[in-house]
C-alpha cells in the first residue's frame, strides 16, 4: 500500500510533529528547497523539545544543507522547542555567519 503525499503549506514554518520521527531529514531538505524557490529566508522549523532527538536530527540537516547560511534556536515563546533557519541566496549571503 502507497502512501499519499503531504501537501503542507509553505509559508516559511514547518511543525515536525505530523511526520514520523524517520521522515524528518528528508522533510526538511525538501521544505528548505521549496521555502528558497519561493523565495523564503527564514524558515521556522517547529521540532518540540523533548528530548532533543529531533532537535538533534534538524541540526544535522541544516548543517550539511547546501542553503542553510546559519540556523538559531528559536528565542520566541517556544523557547528551544523551535529552530530558526537563515537561508542563502536572499541577498544576505554577504553577512554569512557561522554555524
Amino acid at each position: 500500500m502507497s502512501k499519499s503525499p503531504v501537501h503542507i503549506p509553505i509559508n516559511g514554518v514547518i511543525d515536525l510533529h505530523t511526520f514520523a520521527p524517520k521522515e524528518t531529514g528528508q522533510v526538511v531538505d525538501e521544505y528548505l528547497n521549496v521555502c528558497s524557490q519561493k523565495g523564503i529566508s527564514e524558515v521556522k522549523i517547529i521540532h518540540g523539545k523533548g528530548r532533543g532527538v529531533l532537535r538533534r536530527t534538524v541540526e544535522s540537516v541544516l548543517k550539511r544543507h547546501p542553503l542553510v547560511l546559519s540556523f538559531k534556536q528559536d528565542r520566541g515563546p517556544s523557547g528551544w522547542g523551535a529552530t530558526v533557519v537563515f537561508l542563502k541566496g536572499m541577498g544576505k549571503d554577504k553577512y554569512e555567519r557561522k554555524i
